[in-house]
């Protein structure tokens, strides 16, 4: 759908003003945030005009509009991204900064409390992935004795990455365990991708172990399996948000599961992807999902996203998102800011 600039113009005065008080937008309020260059007369011809061709809907309590789903989706996918339309203030950056220099640098960690900071910086809910490569695996097994009946298994991945898994085991669990164990993930686990973790090679890796050393076995599996896990934090913002709050059993459904979770907010290349409720489920009118992908070196992406109603304050959200990425990118890889000259 093509239309022209004054109507583009009008349906980024109503997205912005209704998201700052949720009010519907009549033409006085919109003569207003013109500075009155428009009339009231054409502005309301004007929104007459977007209402037949679906971009606005008029409450049955008021002679005002708000944007419809197909307003935000044309909005989001021709407006929004406008080269240049959208700077981040040196001072947010300033504060950004300041949150990320005291995360914990461990991918999963740093993955939640990106998430949580995010969440908490802007009032919405947040969720962010662990970085992931198509080629990504086990480099090297350590096993280590953390007590008489306990075992980590610590893998080292290819990107230089560390997870780690704790097993309990049955017997008594030495020293001795522990190295022929390593031996054995070492020469059998490294360098395989999860798909060629077939049941074969399960029951090959437990013939050459000791049967009560299997725990230890398939956490070391787990880890070799193990995806881009997603953090999902700030609910308790979305139960505060009347547009979205009905719908909060659902979004904690679909992100209690890692899988959906990743997919939700998995963007589009390394544009911001915004995705309405209505196109994920039905029952999620009023819900958007905003995410941008992060680089973290060596192959290695991820996603960080926002999750809120669809009258979140864009023009203000999506340059701290942005920012968000670019850092969460750079811890993830290791680098430091570079000064600014």
């Amino acid at each position: 759908m093509a239309i022209d600039r004054r109507k583009q113009r009008i349906l980024e005065a109503i997205v912005a003003l209704y998201a700052a008080d949720g009010e519907p937008v009549g033409s006085g309020l919109l003569a207003n945030y013109f500075d009155m260059a428009v009339s009231s007369a054409t502005l309301r011809n004007e929104m007459a005009a977007l209402t037949r061709l679906g971009l606005l809907e008029q409450p049955h309590t008021s002679a005002g509009r708000v944007p419809s789903p197909q307003g935000y989706r044309y909005y989001l996918n021709n407006l929004l991204g406008a080269p240049g339309a959208i700077v981040l203030p040196p001072e947010d950056k300033a504060r950004i900064d300041d949150l990320f220099a005291t995360m914990d640098a461990e991918p999963e960690k740093l993955a939640q409390s990106a998430a949580r900071t995010l969440a908490d910086y802007t009032g919405l809910a947040a969720a962010a992935t662990t970085p992931q490569a198509d080629d990504l695996c086990i480099a090297h097994f350590e096993v280590v004795q953390v007590g008489r009946y306990t075992a980590a298994v610590l893998a080292v991945t290819s990107a230089g990455g560390v997870r780690t898994r704790v097993a309990r085991v049955g017997e008594g669990f030495t020293r001795g365990d522990a190295q022929a164990l390593a031996a054995l993930l070492n020469r059998s686990l490294t360098f395989v991708v999860p798909e060629d973790v077939t049941d074969a090679l399960t029951a090959e890796l437990l013939e050459a172990a000791p049967p009560r050393l299997a725990p230890v076995v398939r956490a070391a599996e787990a880890l070799v399996r193990t995806g881009p896990q997603v953090c999902f934090e700030g609910a308790q913002y979305l139960a505060q948000d009347q547009d979205v709050r009905k719908n909060l059993g659902t979004l904690l459904e679909l992100f209690s599961d890692n899988e959906t979770g990743r997919a939700l907010i998995e963007p589009q290349g390394n544009k911001v992807t915004a995705t309405l409720g209505e196109d994920i489920r039905p029952e999620l009118p009023g819900v958007c999902i905003v995410s941008k992908r992060y680089l973290a070196g060596g192959g290695l992406t991820g996603a960080v996203a926002l999750v809120g109603s669809n009258r979140m304050a864009y023009h203000h959200l999506i340059p701290i998102l942005e920012y968000f990425a670019t850092k969460l990118g750079q811890s993830m890889s290791g680098k430091k800011q570079e000064e600014q000259i």
